[in-house]
């Protein structure tokens, strides 16, 4: 792939930079729990279709005792898309080259008391370049307070910028986190943004927030949560909750088709998906 400019090397050192402090955040959850589980980091390659050096990231997969399993992923990728594939991508109609940076998170707990999350924030460059990404929550067994702490965490994070932005980006994520077969929302949402292309300064900052807002919210919740009992039919709600997730990811999300269709690490497109789930 062609160098990074300045603006997609930011990006990149930003995005990187995220993860590593949400990976030091998970495993001290877990050292509190009187666990040594770690994260194992996997590095891959990319070649681009057109046989070129594609870029690659890097895949970080954890399995504890409060995480069950939580996939923190970062990439940074480029080259051509593939025939039709670049008419549905923004500014990639009559030029198939793009570049792509960013982080992707999702955790599913051990304890159904504990939400499971899930966060992306990207940054594409095509013919034009914008920022996309947010955070939703997903529990099995929703309680108020959680909910309500992480909206409104999001909700600061997004007013700082823009009055306008938290009810916009609320109302995305309850329509883009929907499973239609099935009726019902993935979770009790969050925030979901995508062509934030006005002002880079301005769009960066507001996606470093969403990031920064993540990293308080999220661990904060699994403290609260991650001690409290739980019985068979808890674990029952989970494992069936969990098989709805597993649907949406592989029928509706955009990233996952993204990764997929793009020559991404298998592996690292599908760590979303749960460890354990059931279907009736």
């Amino acid at each position: 792939m062609t160098p990074l400019d300045p603006q997609q090397a930011a990006a990149r050192t930003w995005f990187e930079s995220l993860r590593d402090r949400i990976c030091a955040e998970f495993e001290a959850i877990e050292r509190e729990a009187g666990s040594d589980a770690s994260f194992d980091y996997t590095p891959w390659d990319r070649i681009d279709p057109s046989g070129a050096p594609g870029g690659g990231g890097v895949r970080g997969v954890m399995k504890g005792k409060v995480f069950e399993k939580v996939g923190v992923n970062v990439s940074t990728v480029g080259g051509t898309f593939e025939g039709e594939f670049a008419k549905s991508i923004n500014g990639a109609g009559e030029d198939p080259r793009f570049s792509a940076t960013g982080i992707s998170l999702v955790a599913h707990m051990a304890n159904p008391n504990v939400p499971a999350v899930h966060m992306n924030t990207r940054f594409l460059t095509t013919t034009k370049r914008w920022f996309g990404g947010g955070a939703d929550l997903n529990p099995p067994l929703p309680i108020a307070e959680d909910t309500d702490y992480f909206h409104a965490t999001m909700k600061a994070a997004c007013d700082a910028h823009d009055p306008g932005y938290y009810p916009r980006f609320k109302e995305w994520a309850d329509t883009y986190f929907y499973i239609p077969h099935r009726k019902v929302h993935r979770g009790v949402g969050g925030i979901f943004y995508d062509h934030l292309d006005g002002d880079f300064d301005a769009d960066f900052a507001l996606t470093r927030d969403v990031g920064e807002a993540f990293l308080t919210a999220y661990p904060t919740i699994v403290r609260r949560r991650m001690d409290m009992p739980f019985d068979a039919a808890d674990m029952a709600t989970m494992l069936a909750w969990r098989g709805r997730y597993a649907e949406f990811n592989l029928v509706y999300d955009r990233g996952t088709s993204f990764g997929l269709r793009t020559g991404g690490n298998v592996d690292a497109i599908l760590m979303s998906l749960p460890p354990v789930a059931t279907w009736a």
